[in-house]
């Protein structure tokens, strides 16, 4: 076997244990995690994460996923914390220590003192037996059949499975808390997601091949514009390229399951009058307020006298068209 097979049949090696590990961990989650969101959920000062060497590591990472998704949270290293650090804590924080034997004497050092401020700890750890969990309030079992590590000393699949329950922890609180795509922005202002929302809409709008179609044009014909246009929306116009209704593909079936209609007559007779839209001057976060609010996924964009001029897709404020820097 040659040089390079040898490096990946090892890295597939490394990763099979690594999948191992968290089906192995997310099959042993049980009510203790339950528990535990629900005494993150019922925080309402910080999250505060603790642990040395590599947990101490996968802790900071886990503050700051937890900071970013709407639950404040930062790092406490358990030796400053002995050292005076402490003092910043509050009683209506939560700490979550980490430690996978559970007997990291910096860490159990000050959970007792933490304890005695009335602050709430939760504990992931392999042994449910440990000072570590014997010290918390709520003890998460993150346990690994084998470390990747070829001698079973490294931190490589314990870690692995930590973060990722750490990951859990942290979507699971996002969803509790309805944190959305704006949320998101105002706390990612220079993020990517941020940098596209922050744009004018007329950065993001299609502005050639848009789906028209005028009110005394037959249904069929303005149905032929929806089938090429691949929106799934024809905008209906009067006089002067005016928006005067749309037809969407939603309104097709629901015309089909109610018979009442015909190839031969007037799209406007079909389409909904006056509906949602944006102007070019308006933000990308703006307008996807209003497509979340109104649960719409093309939006017309049309100026001051009505006149449209582009459309904006779902998909082009989050990220899956490209960003035109246009005047």
């Amino acid at each position: 076997m040659s040089e390079s097979n040898n490096w990946l049949k090892k890295a597939r090696e490394v990763l099979d244990i690594e999948l191992e590990a968290i089906r192995a961990v997310r099959d042993d989650l049980d009510e203790a995690f339950s528990s535990a969101m629900e005494e993150m959920s019922a925080c309402s000062g910080r999250i505060v994460l603790t642990g040395v060497g590599k947990s101490g590591l996968i802790g900071r990472k886990m503050a700051a996923t937890f900071s970013s998704t709407g639950s404040p949270a930062f790092f406490l290293h358990p030796v400053e914390g002995a050292h005076g650090d402490m003092g910043m804590l509050r009683s209506e924080d939560l700490v979550v220590a980490i430690s996978n034997s559970g007997e990291t004497e910096e860490v159990n050092s000050i959970l007792q003192s933490i304890s005695s401020l009335g602050i709430r700890i939760v504990a992931l750890t392999a042994d449910t037996g440990s000072t570590m969990a014997r010290l918390a309030d709520v003890v998460i079992r993150v346990r690994v059949p084998r470390e990747a590590c070829s001698l079973g000393l490294a931190p490589t699949s314990s870690t692995t499975a930590v973060l990722a329950v750490g990951d859990a922890m942290a979507i699971a609180l996002m969803q509790s808390k309805h944190f959305g795509k704006k949320d998101f922005q105002r706390y990612h202002p220079g993020g990517f997601l941020g940098q596209r929302l922050r744009q004018g809409i007329h950065r993001l709008m299609h502005t050639s091949a848009l789906p028209l179609a005028r009110e005394d044009e037959s249904l069929e014909n303005a149905l032929e514009v929806m089938n090429q246009g691949g929106f799934g929306v024809v905008f209906i116009t009067s006089g002067d390229n005016r928006l005067a209704g749309v037809i969407t593909d939603g309104d097709v079936r629901r015309m089909v399951c109610g018979n009442n209609w015909r190839l031969s007559d007037p799209a406007g007779l079909h389409m909904i009058s006056s509906p949602v839209h944006a102007n070019p001057g308006q933000s990308a976060a703006s307008v996807l307020d209003v497509m979340e609010e109104k649960a719409i996924t093309v939006l017309p964009i049309v100026d001051h006298e009505n006149r449209i001029k582009g459309l904006v897709h779902l998909h082009d404020l989050l990220g899956k068209g490209k960003l035109k820097f246009s005047s």
